[in-house]
């Protein structure tokens, strides 16, 4: 019993993590139905520009945190102006296909300039772990779940009380009506671009803090994981988003628990499958019926 208690306390740290990354990924779905396959190399980005800035420029904890967000915003934005902006237009496969190669052209390039070697992330905080019962929970911990919680708190408050949180809810239901009501589609779009990489930049620092690794391909495998999180939520859902992350980081770490660390991955894919098969829409999201 306490082994499961302690796994379920170590799955909603990196269920957590996953949770930031998957908020990317559906919020950039519901405003322009585009998979973003490159958002987890901004989380990547993030962790590296952590990495530097307390490295290399001596930040704390908050300071790399604030500063790799608003890194990631900016890079976020700037891959949407040169890779999507241009092709907004254009049919859905062209736009994914574009998302592959902003990823695998991150990640190369990142590996060209950086080499591909592991770094150890600095550990600006000292670790220490807390005695609750049964269980044991570190600092870092809980640093993770209180900055993610924060972040989602502060997330809603932006979707549903601000400006422009109301012209993305109306884009998500439907983009030619906004525009035609004035909205700014493409500064809403940017806007959401900017958010949902400030996350993933967040996320890449906490995770550096987590396993005290980083390198150039350490987007890839939590990328996916985080699109399957987005998918099993709803994808287009932040709720589902948050909870989906959530369920597949507890996913992982029980399977770690029986002693299938080998099959862990392979259970997250078959989560997707499942989910594709028996319930499309995911657990919060909208059936939808399109018109031909």
């Amino acid at each position: 019993m306490s082994t499961f208690l302690q796994q379920l306390i170590n799955g909603l740290s990196l269920g957590s993590i996953y949770a930031l990354l998957a908020l990317g990924y559906t919020m950039v779905y519901g405003i322009i139905k585009l998979l973003n396959f490159a958002h987890g190399d901004i989380y990547m980005l993030g962790a590296f520009f952590g990495y530097y800035t307390i490295k290399c420029l001596h930040f704390g904890f908050f300071g790399a945190l604030i500063s790799s967000m608003v890194f990631c915003a900016l890079a976020g934005v700037l891959v949407e102006i040169i890779a999507y902006k241009p092709l907004l237009n254009s049919p859905r496969i062209t736009m994914l296909i574009t998302a592959i190669g902003v990823s695998y052209f991150l990640e190369n390039g990142m590996t060209y300039l950086f080499t591909a070697n592991t770094r150890n992330f600095p550990q600006v905080i000292k670790r220490v772990s807390y005695d609750l019962g049964p269980v044991q929970v570190s600092n870092v911990q809980l640093l993770i779940f209180i900055t993610t919680i924060i972040l989602l708190i502060l997330l809603q408050v932006i979707v549903q009380k601000t400006k422009m949180g109301r012209a993305m809810r109306a884009m998500a239901v439907d983009p030619d009506a906004a525009a035609l009501m004035g909205i700014n589609v493409s500064g809403t779009i940017a806007f959401t671009f900017a958010i949902g990489s400030a996350l993933a930049g967040a996320a890449g620092v906490l995770i550096g803090m987590y396993y005290n690794s980083i390198d150039p391909m350490m987007g890839l495998t939590p990328g996916i994981k985080a699109f399957v999180a987005a998918v099993l939520g709803g994808i287009g859902s932040i709720p589902g988003a948050a909870i989906g992350g959530i369920v597949i980081g507890f996913l992982e770490t029980m399977f770690q628990s029986i002693g299938l660390s080998a099959y862990k991955d392979a259970a997250v894919y078959a989560v997707l499958i499942i989910i594709l098969l028996v319930l499309p829409s995911g657990l919060f999201g909208k059936r939808t019926i399109e018109k031909v």
